[in-house]
């Protein structure tokens, strides 16, 4: 019987043909899929284990600004590792410092830079080349001696530069540190639990449509295929064979498109590595497949494409007699629902009681959660079709109204087949736009609010005696020279000094409050007040509340403030990135290694959130084209099976017009109302997973989500009418014959 499957399969005609290319191809889609987000967490992986060097807490003797221990064998450096940031693109910088001939040496280079040398990174020394010098290079001293390899780099985009200085510059520096190694491997602070979870979800949300557009296409033609196996029951074929048939007819097309999807991979794999999966693209090189993932891949891929074609092919188990005998469908009942009422019901639960507490119990919660709820849309869909094909029926007054909710009544699930892997695409991006863009302006707004983009905030100082965190920090003083340059550039409105408390008081950094009034966006004084105690940290605010916090009155006259030593500055901007980045760069170049501005916009969670951001852009693209794939297949798989009965209304005097206005009704109706059902669910989600993971509220998304969600409606109704052609085609008076 397996031989006699492989040549119906392979010789089986244009149709079986034409079936065959067409599973084949939604395999190889699945599979390049899922390959891509293997090899995607592997290549993570791959970053975290070449960004450990920079963090010095795994080297070995680690002294702190004075210590002058060394281990024996090896000289000692100076290392201080901070943060810089260009336009939102965040720079690793290390300055170091050789203390004799045999300083350990970052991997991705081959000496210690001197002082008035430094490596970059290639993008960081593209960048250097490109943007003007009061923007970046400035920052700077010295100049480019060579590049720093890929050994050294998370990604090829990273921006990295290990900066040559005099060993008493950076000993006097805050945080400096005396190592004799340098750490290799896994940075213990960069966790990739996270990422991982969201490229579960992004499997999940890619992988459904396929699966769809796998049934849908192995039901092409299957009227006519149900009749080729009741004629083998009737040359006496037994149902176990006929189900042999039609399993080897599926796994063959599986294994071919398992085939193709290997390929697609491999032959796009430096296009994959492009894309932002962890917020920073990969090399090419990382994108790799451990064994153990292909034999998984190979074997259980077909398997399951397999198993997959067999249900949705389960009604060629008919009698020999069964075409002219099959019984009508039970229709679905409310009873569908379930699933997607549990799914949301769990998510209703942990926004009441809150969500679990480990990392594992987050990720399986929200996982089940939402795979529950992606299923029990798809197990839903046919009772909601049915509901639109009654409410269709209760208000047509044509003949295409009637004819066209009688068919939706009569098979509501194959209805909902041919739009499912649509509906599944708007509610999955639904759900990602809704939480990522939550996220992304929350997180953006929590502080400041949209004015708090333009201003930068810069540290100066640091806690002076690591021994007794509660001394009062250094300060350094701000010339009015300073301030000067910064209001000279075009764009700075204003500047404002944060001041160190006094020896003996408990309150934070102390602040003018004449100079806060030029930033009300800050928060403001009491009524009276000279002064005030500030919170200089960006983030340190409760959310949405800085902006109008009315900051803790300090007893102390605003001249004797002036006087202490400063601890910050906070620039006002118009928030072009020239004026942001020549004001980050005065403040740089007029407190060596004392000073790393930030805006907002360039905390390392942010660009998280942008790389999430992009992900949900991956689902979107990927799960459009598929699904429209998926609608076409369905709408033509609907018309071949409806041949004869188009046929015999058009010979009894039916316009090919109305059965184009049946098609179209039939298609668009269950389209329309399930894809609003889906993106109300979607959002109802995401509002509930905002509120019990992270305590935030669901914010309106944006334009492009709309545009999104009507292109994906005018491109299925564009795929239906392009059907109408080869309804014109197989409906001729000859497709009406007796056989």
């Amino acid at each position: 019987m397996i031989r006699l499957a492989v040549r119906l399969t392979l010789n089986g005609g244009r149709e079986a043909v034409t079936r065959l290319v067409i599973t084949a191809v939604a395999v190889a889609l699945g599979v390049g899929l899922l390959l891509a987000v293997l090899a995607a967490s592997n290549a993570i992986d791959a970053q975290a284990l070449r960004t450990g060097w920079f963090d010095i807490t795994g080297s070995s003797d680690i002294h702190i600004t004075g210590s002058s221990h060394s281990a024996p064998g090896a000289s000692p450096e100076w290392w201080l590792s901070s943060y810089d940031a260009y336009d939102q693109q965040p720079i690793e910088r290390v300055d170091v410092a050789a203390l004799g001939p045999h300083a350990p040496v970052p991997p991705g280079i081959t000496r210690l830079p001197g002082p008035g040398q430094y490596y970059a990174s290639p993008a960081l020394a593209a960048l250097l080349r490109s943007v003007p010098a009061d923007q970046l290079a400035d920052r700077y001293p010295g100049h480019l001696i060579g590049t720093v390899g890929p050994a050294a780099l998370q990604s090829p985009e990273s921006l990295v530069i290990i900066i040559g200085r005099a060993p008493a510059q950076v000993a006097r520096a805050d945080g400096a540190a005396r190592v004799t190694s340098i750490f290799t491997g896994r940075d213990p602070t960069n966790s990739t639990q996270g990422i991982a979870a969201v490229l579960g979800i992004v499997a999940i949300a890619l992988l459904f449509p396929v699966l769809v557009f796998i049934s849908t296409a192995t039901r092409l033609a299957a009227a006519r295929r149900e009749q080729r196996f009741a004629a083998m029951r009737l040359a006496g074929a037994t149902p176990r064979q006929v189900s042999v048939v039609a399993t080897v007819e599926a796994a063959i097309a599986a294994i071919a498109g398992t085939a193709a999807g290997f390929c697609l991979f491999f032959g796009f794999r430096s296009e994959l590595a492009r894309i932002p999966f962890s917020g920073h693209p990969f090399f090419a090189g990382d994108m790799r497949l451990s064994p153990p993932a292909i034999i998984v891949v190979v074997l259980g891929i077909p398997a399951a494409a397999a198993v997959v074609a067999h249900v949705a092919l389960r009604r060629v188990r008919i009698s020999p007699l069964g075409t002219a005998r099959r019984v009508r469908a039970r229709r679905p009942s409310a009873w569908r629902t379930l699933p997607l009422l549990a799914g949301i019901g769990e998510l209703v639960y942990f926004t009441a009681v809150g969500h679990p507490t480990t990392v594992n119990g987050q990720l399986w919660a929200y996982l089940g959660g939402g795979a529950l709820t992606v299923a029990g849309v798809v197990i839903a869909g046919p009772w909601l079709t049915m509901a639109g094909s009654a409410l269709l029926a209760g208000r047509a007054s044509r003949p295409a109204g009637l004819l066209a909710a009688r068919r939706l009544a009569d098979d509501p699930k194959g209805a909902f087949r041919a739009i499912s892997g649509l509906i599944l695409a708007v509610f999955t991006a639904t759900v990602a736009v809704g939480i990522i863009s939550s996220m992304t302006e929350n997180h953006a707004l929590q502080t400041f609010g949209a004015a708090g983009r333009h201003i930068l905030i810069a540290g100066l100082t640091g806690p002076r005696n690591l021994q007794d965190p509660n001394a009062a920090p250094g300060g350094v003083a701000v010339p009015a020279s300073v301030t000067g340059r910064l209001l000279a550039v075009p764009g700075v409105s204003s500047v404002v000094v944060s001041h160190v408390r006094p020896a003996g008081t408990t309150a934070d950094n102390l602040v003018d409050c004449g100079q806060l009034a030029r930033l009300p966006v800050l928060g403001s004084c009491a009524p009276g007040a000279s002064v005030a105690a500030f919170d200089l940290q960006p983030m340190g605010s409760t959310p949405g509340t800085r902006r109008t916090r009315v900051w803790p009155t300090v007893a102390m006259s605003a001249a004797r403030v002036d006087r202490l030593p400063a601890s910050g500055l906070l620039v006002g901007t118009n928030g072009a990135t020239a004026t942001l980045e020549q004001a980050r760069t005065i403040i740089e170049t007029s407190f060596p290694l004392q000073a790393s501005p930030v805006t907002v916009f360039d905390s390392q969670g942010q660009q998280l959130l942008a790389a999430w951001q992009q992900l949900a852009g991956v689902v979107i693209l990927a799960g459009l084209p598929i699904a429209g794939c998926s609608l076409a297949v369905g709408v033509i798989a609907g018309l071949t099976d409806r041949k004869r009965p188009f046929s015999l209304l058009r010979l009894a005097g039916a316009p090919v017009g109305l059965l184009r206005r049946v098609v179209a009704l039939e298609s668009s109706l269950p389209l329309l109302v399930v894809a609003v059902v889906s993106a109300a669910l979607g959002l109802l989600v995401a509002e509930l997973f905002l509120n019990s993971q992270l305590g935030l509220n669901l914010r309106p998304p944006g334009l492009a989500y709309y545009g999104y969600v009507a292109g994906g409606v005018l491109l299925s109704l564009g795929i239906i009418a392009a059907t109408f052609p080869l309804l014109s085609r197989v409906t001729g008076p000859e497709a009406a014959r007796s056989e």
